[in-house]
């Protein structure tokens, strides 16, 4: 255990982010989501939900603050302008804990299954809620 860390962030979790350079992306991704085949590492979280880790994440990781897209959500299909209720979660957990909070941007399910495949890490998540993936672009500590 360490001293004022999430416990929910894994050993795994916290050497991907500890890695991670500026402009480096991770990608919170459902249960649904096909993360062991998306590419980059795949560090497992089954037993916790995508609000849990984005909360724990941006408890120790800036957000890109140099990009206007930092957050990046997969639009729901047939329907872009929907905001599922996780996508309206995530925002209040990044408008309370991010240290540069930014609105989050969408993009459509076959352009996010791209970006992800090209982000330092998937985390894959126990999350059930349908559409509860979301990419973040670490930042700096100024």
């Amino acid at each position: 255990m360490l001293l004022n860390i999430d416990p929910i962030l894994s050993p795994d979790l916290l050497h991907a982010l500890r890695a991670m350079g500026h402009g480096d992306e991770i990608a919170l991704v459902d249960a649904n989501y096909p993360g062991s085949s998306a590419g980059p590492l795949c560090i497992r979280a089954d037993g916790s939900d995508n609000s849990a880790i984005l909360r724990a994440v941006l408890s120790v990781m800036p957000l890109d603050d140099f990009v206007p897209d930092p957050a990046i959500c997969m639009q729901v299909v047939d329907d872009a302008g929907a905001v599922p209720d996780v996508v309206r979660d995530f925002q209040a957990i990044i408008n309370a804990t991010a240290d540069a909070p930014r609105d989050i941007q969408s993009m459509e399910r076959f352009a996010f299954y791209e970006r992800a495949s090209k982000a330092y890490a998937v985390v894959q998540t126990g999350e059930r809620r349908l559409y509860g993936n979301i990419i973040l672009k670490k930042g700096v500590i100024k």
